[in-house]
């Protein structure tokens, strides 16, 4: 395993913008994009659980009908790829269920004795105090694949723009997300920056590091 030195991490994430203009020449290579959805895919999440499912736009039709529910941003249509971040809109026994069969089947154990595993869930989020705000649970979820994809793409000189200006209720309708269970939660255009953005070379503005970082 090959490490970045941490001068390179810090370069990637100082060239990394929220891309107001991206050139819609300008396509992710398949093995670039297979790469990111295997970043996708890796994400964090609380208990490893994955409430989530990331539906991805490429279709021009489809763009097209989300932009006029985007603020009209020209991001939606004019980037390579447009990741939409839904939840699941059910998070119950049987997904528990299915979640501890999937460790069993990866680790080469029995879901028997994962059995403290999944009630430590169950006392948590199906049953505990968290249980009767779980989709909210969920979003912060998708939020953390929302991150570790920006972070992602930077390292491997994709652009990206985190996106909450959308009507979440117009992109469910639009991509059919009630019927397969999952609702919207924040999109992720991704793709080539153009060279006529101005917002690329305009210096980062954050508080100072002593502002924010503190150690106790």
């Amino acid at each position: 395993m090959t490490f970045l030195e941490p001068s390179a991490l810090i370069e990637a994430l100082n060239w990394r913008y929220a891309t107001k203009q991206f050139d819609p020449s300008r396509k992710i290579p398949a093995p670039v994009w297979e790469a990111l959805e295997d970043a996708l895919v890796l994400s964090p999440s609380s208990y490893g659980l994955q409430p989530w499912q990331f539906f991805v736009v490429t279709d021009p039709e489809v763009k097209a009908a989300l932009r006029p529910h985007s603020w009209d941003q020209p991001q939606v249509t004019d980037c390579s790829h447009h990741v939409v971040f839904a939840i699941r809109t059910c998070v119950d026994e049987a997904f528990v269920d299915r979640y501890i069969a999937r460790i069993a089947e990866v680790r080469g154990v029995t879901a028997e004795s994962l059995g403290f595993y999944k009630d430590m869930m169950a006392v948590d989020i199906l049953n505990g105090p968290r249980s009767k705000w779980v989709l909210e649970w969920a979003a912060r979820q998708a939020y953390v694949a929302l991150g570790n994809f920006m972070t992602a793409a930077a390292l491997i000189g994709v652009d990206t723009c985190p996106m909450e200006g959308m009507n979440p209720e117009k992109y469910d309708e639009i991509l059919g997300l009630p019927a397969m269970g999952f609702k919207t939660v924040v999109a992720c255009p991704a793709g080539y920056r153009a060279d006529g953005d101005k917002y690329a070379t305009l210096p980062k503005v954050r508080f100072p590091k002593a502002d924010l970082v503190r150690t106790v």
